[in-house]
């Protein structure tokens, strides 16, 4: 086991990155965003097994979101007093149990409680990752561990439907939830092995959490933040129907286009740790501003099956990262509070999520598919604008 001990205060306290236990988070992150998403290719079997319509089996996603934005705004209280590691342990442990309890569910509202024990989990370690990666990592070597981290995000992106579907023709969508648990067992022996004692920092509150927008660079970011992630699932939720009604693919060419899509994002995040390091501004503006004038792009040659998927790997490639580029902007904005900040994230972009869901829903079905797309320009765009009033740089002191 690591023997060293992280004190709480400046990024850039330890010589060497100890690589072993960001990867065990990034192991972590794999599972949670897998498991958040595994129900949308299992619905209809899920659904059929529990007696309830596929919309009903829908709100497996919505349980989940909801039990996150709650968990990252008040599970760093709760918890405030245990060691970093503990509550890690913690929340990997939650999350093993809920895939049991999922799969072994006689009813829906047992499903459901499973369901919330994903969120919690989501909520809860993603409120602290930043936090963590700052104490775990050397300063120059922060960028580079956030990407890492969320590299596990972008390969369960790129698996998590597809696989899920396979192994539910194979074994069932019980038996795919049940395999779940024994590698979330093992990613808690390796983050047992490997993880350092992190002693708490100072306790967190949800005061603490909204006083930093007292901060008009964070408060910008945030509203930066919240722009970019409307904006980029107004469009990516939908992409499925416009490829089947308007690039007019069958399955077999669809599927193969999500899954460029995917590996596209996959590489983009390990590409952009390199990147952020000495252009991080350039990256928080640059990055919505290209995807904006993607989602024009789109609606211009939405039928041309080659240039659409050539786009859309482009699409992957650039808004993947994004979760990496505004942490590591937060790391330098509010480097004292990064657990309130946070918390304070997680719950706006989970929220954000939910809106680019609705809005481009209500878009896509009233007016148009293409209006959902141009949504998702407008707001990326605003996205770009807002960032260029964000920049690092202003000393915050935020002792309240």
């Amino acid at each position: 086991m690591t023997e060293i001990t992280l004190q709480e205060g400046f990024t850039g306290r330890v010589e060497t990155t100890p690589w072993g236990a960001v990867a065990c988070l990034s192991l972590l992150t794999f599972l949670l965003v897998g498991l958040e998403f595994l129900p949308t290719s299992l619905l209809t079997p899920i659904a059929r097994d529990l007696s309830v319509t596929e919309g009903q089996a829908g709100l497996a996603i919505a349980v989940s979101g909801f039990f996150a934005v709650i968990t990252s705004l008040f599970g760093n209280v709760v918890l405030s007093r245990l060691d970093r590691r503990t509550v890690v342990l913690v929340y990997t442990a939650v999350l093993a149990v809920s895939s049991f309890v999922v799969a072994l569910a006689g009813s829906f509202s047992v499903f459901l409680i499973g369901r919330a024990m994903v969120g919690i989990a989501i909520g809860g370690f993603w409120s602290l990752s930043t936090a963590i990666l700052a104490r775990l990592a050397s300063g120059p070597d922060l960028p580079k561990a956030i990407a890492l981290l969320q590299g596990g995000t972008a390969l369960a992106i790129v698996t998590a439907a597809p696989l899920g579907s396979f192994l539910g023709s194979l074994i069932g969508w019980r038996g795919t939830f049940l395999i779940t648990v024994p590698i979330g067992l093992a990613a808690l022996v390796w983050q047992l092995a490997l993880l350092p004692k992190m002693p708490p920092a100072a306790a967190v509150s949800v005061t603490q959490m909204f006083g930093l927008l007292r901060n008009r660079t964070f408060a910008i970011g945030m509203a930066a933040t919240a722009l970019a992630f409307i904006g980029m699932n107004s469009l990516s939720i939908y992409l499925r129907p416009f490829l089947e009604r308007v690039t007019a693919l069958d399955i077999n060419i669809l599927s193969m286009v999500l899954l460029g899509l995917g590996v596209g994002g996959l590489a983009g995040t390990f590409a952009i740790g390199l990147v952020l390091r000495r252009h991080l501004s350039a990256a928080l503006i640059g990055i919505p501003c290209v995807l904006a004038l993607l989602a024009v792009l789109l609606v211009g040659i939405g039928s041309f099956k080659a240039v659409t998927a050539a786009v859309l790997v482009l699409w992957g490639f650039l808004s993947t990262p994004i979760p990496v580029a505004w942490n590591t902007w937060m790391t330098r904005i509010i480097p004292d509070d990064l657990e309130a900040g946070g918390g304070l994230q997680v719950a706006l972009i989970q929220s954000a999520i939910a809106g680019g869901a609705f809005a481009g829903g209500m878009l896509f079905d009233t007016v148009g598919w293409w209006s959902a797309f141009l949504l998702a320009a407008v707001l990326l765009a605003g996205s770009a604008v807002l960032a260029t009033m964000s920049r690092p740089g202003i000393q915050h002191q935020s002792k309240f």
